[in-house]
Formats: structure tokens, sequence, C-alpha cells
């Protein structure tokens, strides 16, 4: 009842309009009742009367405030009052997404800020934040691949997992294959409506015990959509060269060499589609486009309640207004 009370609300308000225009009413009757029954004479000394006064005299002003209540309650029943409550149904159709991330000491190049591996974990984070109903899970690849995260709806631990991530944990290399093979091994068993691996490279493959279009194969027959992301400028790029003999490396200008014909062959056999982020910008339109070409779908029902109060208020009047009425015929009834 309280919590009802709380949530009320009115399908008629305009009459509540009325019960300060009664209050105001009844105040100016109070006041002219008070000057017509003021006394005619002044004693210096009531104390002879006070004998005559009785329990019931007490409360016979009562009855004017019950009788106002009353019509007070009557004006909010004609309101009438409300409760509604409303059960929503939310079924929410995830899409299970893996990203596939290149660490090679390529990724180092400085063409993006402040080069391209961190630059790619930078947008990635912010994609992963906008995906809150999905499953995400983390790989990382270079001459070989692993699984940084499974795919989880733990967000945070996928972007804890990813701050992590640097050059030098695996050997190095380009292993495409090795990256989209592992992915597909964490969606093969994914009963999700939609499954991505979403591919970052800014190479050409050159190791890895599986072939790419082998490992693309593999993902078409568990229906694994790729999308493919080619990173890095156009024409030369400063990255590492080669290893210095007291361990520190030497960058050089080199040239940016990213397999496209393979990138855009893996993402049509998927029904995928390949992009060429050639600067950060691009980059973070590329994950703003996927974002909206990977929508989760979300199936909600609604039903709303409807409780009328108007009848607790009525009663509660008729109670009040039958107190009044029979306090006035019985027991004040020797009062006017």
């Amino acid at each position: 009842m309280i919590s009802s009370l709380l949530n009320m609300q009115f399908a008629h308000p305009y009459f509540l309009w009325a019960i300060p225009v009664l209050i105001f009413l009844f105040a100016l009757w109070l006041y002219f009742r008070y000057r017509k029954d003021k006394a005619a004479m002044t004693l210096s000394n009531t104390q002879m009367f006070d004998n005559y006064q009785s329990w019931k005299s007490r409360f016979l002003v009562l009855l004017p405030f019950l009788r106002l209540l009353s019509l007070c309650l009557v004006l909010v029943a004609l309101a009438r009052p409300q409760s509604s409550s409303t059960d929503q149904k939310i079924s929410s159709y995830g899409i299970d997404m893996v990203i596939s991330m290149d660490i090679s000491s390529s990724m180092l190049a400085q063409d993006f800020k402040p080069n391209r591996l961190e630059a790619a974990k930078d947008v990635a984070s912010r994609f992963i934040q906008n995906r809150p109903s999905d499953r995400i899970g983390l790989v990382v690849f270079a001459g070989e691949s692993f699984t940084q995260v499974p795919i989880t709806t733990d967000h945070k631990i996928v972007q804890s997992q990813l701050s992590k991530v640097k050059n030098g944990l695996l050997s190095d290399g380009t292993a495409i294959g090795m990256g989209i093979g592992t992915g597909v091994n964490r969606l093969k068993d994914s009963k999700a409506k939609s499954k991505v691996i979403i591919l970052m490279t800014d190479g050409v493959n050159n190791t890895g015990l599986i072939d790419p279009i082998t490992a693309t194969e593999a993902a078409m027959q568990f229906d694994i959509k790729i999308y493919t992301i080619g990173i890095g400028t156009e024409g030369e790029a400063y990255m590492p060269a080669y290893m210095l003999p007291n361990g520190s490396v030497q960058y050089d200008y080199l040239p940016v060499m990213i397999d496209e014909e393979l990138l855009t062959e893996i993402s049509k056999m998927t029904n995928g589609k390949y992009y060429r982020a050639k600067d950060k910008e691009a980059l973070e339109a590329i994950y703003e486009e996927i974002d909206q070409l990977e929508k989760t779908e979300i199936e909600s029902s609604q039903s709303i309640r409807v409780e009328e109060l108007f009848y607790n208020f009525a009663a509660l009047a008729i109670l009040l207004l039958f107190i009044e009425q029979a306090l006035r015929y019985s027991l004040l009834r020797s009062f006017p």
C-alpha cells in the first residue's frame, strides 16, 4: 500500500484544485460563525460555568473538521488516483567477437602516435566500451599466436589484459593464419547469433603453421565473419630496422608492406570487409563503422499494470462522514 501511494498519479487531477478552494471556504465559514457566536457581554469570572462544560462540548468542534476531511477525500477520489508498475523483459542477442591483434615488431612503427600498437590498443579499448552486450575475446599474434582473453562479458578483464599487450610477448614475424585460426578456435563452439573476428595487421604473412586461406575456410565452416584492417601509412614509415649488439633497436625509414590482396580475400570469403587505416583517425572511423554494422539486437517486451486507488479514498471519506453523522445524532445530539 505504501509503495502504491509513493507511485500514485491522477487520471483527473483537475479535481484536486477544488481542495484549496474548499479549505478557504471552510475557513471563512469558521470565521463568520465565530463572530456570530461571540458573547454579547464580558464577565470577570467564568468559574460558575465550568460545571456546565463537558467532554461533549470539546468534541463538538471536531465535527466540522471531520466533514471537511471527508469532502477533501471525495475530491481526491474523483481525481481518480492510480498506481502503475511496469514489467519489462529484455532478451539480448549479443555478438561473440574476437579482436585479433598483430604485435610484431613492425607494429612499433611511429606513423601512428605514439606507435601503431598503442594506437590500435587505444581505439580497440573504446570500441569494447561501446559493446556492453557482447562477449569479447582477445587474441595476439606475431610469429605465433595465443589467446590473451577467452570470449567473456567481463569487459574489465578484457580491458585490463589489452593494456598489458606489448611487443616481445611472442617470437617475431607475421602469422596471419595463426591469428585467424586461434580466433576461430575461440568462437567455434559459440551459440551466438553472430560471430566476428576483427583482424588487425600491418604486414605480410611470412610464418606460422596455418595458411591464412586455410584458416579462413575454417572460419567459414563455423559461420564466422572476419573484418580485416591493414594498419600503416602509404610509402615509408619510421620503424624498427634491426637489433644492435647491445640489445637496443635501431629505427629507420622502411617501406610499408601490407598484403591488401590477401586481407581483402579473407574478408570477402567470410562476408566481412577489408579496411585500410593510414592514421589513427581512420582507424577510429573503421571501428565506428564496424560498430554500426554489427549492432546487437535487443528484443524487449513491456507490460504496465494500473491499480485504481480511488475506492480507498472514497471508502475512507464515507467512513469519516458516517462517524461525523453518528456523533452528531447520538453522543453529541444535544448540540446543534
